[in-house]
């Protein structure tokens, strides 16, 4: 099956590299270019991309926003944002995150990387390595964001967890794959995939992005930094 790619940048250069990179690699293709958010939701819209590499500081409508449309669109349940930053992490990609994107990636990424990123982002995986999601722990840390989102709707759906939901969120919030909490809890890695599908599933959360996003807001995961 054929990954389809949409590319939002304001830079045209940047657009065409990125093109020619994903276009020559086997099973993927950009089916659309955009040049501002605006742009970006409306070809995501209109060309249904299983992926959308975006950057955030775009005129006009910029990426956070498109981000945002894009995640709160029920016909775009299933595509998958990824950021594409200058910094590993800064607050512009904290609120993207919150807005609805399943990872970020820096622009200084070799190839590989880039085409890596892909790949997960399309399999519904979070881009968000244990060191990245150290630097994201700090922010939302800075922020006070476990104490500000403590008593919202995620909060009372978080009580609608079984025990281990909650254990495999608290290790999925921590950076660790599957295979990694399997061993954790000496379970299968087919058991921890079906309570992370159980706990996004009652949490109302796209992906696993979306997942660590809410254990730091409800102020379940307070890791010391």
């Amino acid at each position: 099956m054929t990954i389809k790619v949409l590319l939002a940048d304001d830079q045209a250069l940047l657009r065409s590299a990125f093109k020619v990179l994903v276009d020559s690699e086997p099973g993927m293709r950009v089916v659309a270019e955009a040049s501002d958010g605006a742009e970006a939701y409306e070809l995501t819209r209109a060309t249904a991309p299983d992926v959308v590499l975006m950057d955030i500081r775009m005129p006009g409508v910029d990426g956070l926003a498109a981000t945002r449309m894009i995640s709160e669109d029920p016909e775009l349940a299933d595509v998958r944002v990824v950021i594409l930053t200058t910094f590993e992490v800064d607050d512009y990609v904290v609120q993207a995150l919150r807005a609805g994107a399943s990872g970020f990636l820096g622009k200084g990424a070799e190839p590989d990387e880039l085409l890596s990123a892909i790949r997960v982002a399309a399999a519904g995986e979070a881009l968000l390595s244990p060191v990245a999601t150290k630097g994201l722990i700090a922010r939302f840390l800075a922020q006070g964001s476990g104490e500000d989102g403590a008593a919202g709707p995620d909060a009372e759906r978080l009580a609608t967890l079984t025990g281990r939901e909650r254990e495999v969120l608290v290790l999925v919030a921590g950076g660790l794959s599957n295979d990694e909490i399997a061993e954790r809890l000496s379970v299968s890695p087919l058991t921890v995939k079906t309570h992370v599908n159980r706990a996004m599933a009652k949490l109302g959360a796209r992906d696993r992005a979306q997942l660590v996003v809410i254990a730091f807001q409800t102020g379940l995961v307070r890791p010391r930094v």
